[in-house]
């Protein structure tokens, strides 16, 4: 598993921050998740492709950028 980095525009509050982990988690259960809601930085440690973490974030509601 790789870390990946994502920029997630929309993340406002700790409900936020729940919503995309267990999308994330929900494509992969064994995947760790890092937020830092303050600058919208997410760190995502995943078996699963970029694409489909991005994927998975966006269907939440939040904009991701690579």
């Amino acid at each position: 598993m790789q870390p990946q980095q994502f920029q997630v525009q929309g993340m406002t509050c700790g409900h936020c921050e729940r919503a995309v982990t267990r999308a994330i988690q929900q494509l992969d259960p064994q995947a760790q998740v890092k937020i830092e809601r303050e600058s919208g930085r997410v760190e995502v440690q995943s078996s699963q492709p970029r694409e489909a973490l991005a994927a998975a974030i966006a269907e939440e509601g939040y904009g991701v950028a690579a």
